[in-house]
């Protein structure tokens, strides 16, 4: 959905803007195909009650309240659900962004205005000067949001947000069954092995390796496995530890 015209509701201050996508899917794309005569498979929507093809229109959307008991609710029915000015980014705060996990963190929307609006660039540098970003919401599609708006080298990044009954993971507590020089060396270990984070320098290793086997496939080349290296396995943890420190000194 790219070219997506919205505003920003800044308090009464109106800011246009458009949003666009940040990540393009980089996976290779393969079709199901017929193994016997390689036609493309196509999906059908049958209902199984009549026996028949069923086209979009004659498909509506039911909740099933109990077993097999559905209620039907019509696109004009749900429309009215809808929140007022659905199209509107509406601003409802501004946090610290390390109060927001980014376990939360769902997929990221550029947004762009003309280089010209003072609305824009005033807002720009005021989340700049308070170092805070704006929690927003806002619905895409038919899917209602909140969101974070932040400030970037790219310009205002808004990113949406799962709810808090959408993240199936517990909080847990940490134990101490370990020994005061085992966690030093994991220290040691971990201030060895770090380094700057540069995005560019990562390349997806595995889907690499399909498209040059597709070109090897073209050329009449056959696919090899690539052959790892076995893996050193230490099961004492105080070993794993100095051996691993005496490696990545």
């Amino acid at each position: 959905m790219p070219n997506i015209k919205s505003n920003i509701s800044f308090a009464l201050v109106n800011i246009p803007v458009i949003m666009n996508p940040i990540i393009r899917n980089n996976d290779t794309n393969f079709n199901q195909l017929h193994k016997k005569c390689l036609e493309r498979i196509k999906y059908i929507k049958y209902c199984p009650h009549c026996r028949k093809n069923v086209s979009e229109k004659d498909i509506v959307k039911g909740y099933e309240y109990e077993n097999d008991n559905y209620l039907v609710l019509e696109k004009e029915e749900l429309d009215k659900l809808k929140p007022e000015n659905d199209k509107t980014i509406e601003i409802v705060g501004f946090v610290d962004i390390k109060e927001i996990d980014p376990v939360l963190f769902e997929k990221s929307y550029v947004l762009e205005t003309d280089g010209k609006s003072k609305a824009y660039n005033l807002f720009c540098n005021a989340l700049k000067k308070t170092k805070k970003v704006a929690l927003a919401k806002t619905i895409i599609g038919s899917k209602f949001y909140y969101c974070v708006l932040r400030l970037t080298n790219f310009g205002i990044i808004m990113t949406t947000l799962y709810f808090d009954e959408e993240v199936v993971i517990d909080e847990k507590e940490i134990e101490t069954n370990y020994k005061d020089k085992e966690l030093n060396m994991a220290v040691q270990l971990i201030e060895s092995l770090s380094i700057k984070f540069n995005p560019e320098e990562y390349k997806d290793e595995y889907q690499n390796n399909i498209k040059n086997a597709i070109n090897d496939k073209l050329d009449g080349k056959k696919i090899k496995s690539k052959k790892s290296k076995p893996k050193e396995q230490v099961n004492n943890l105080m070993s794993a530890l100095e051996k691993s420190l005496k490696k990545y000194k």
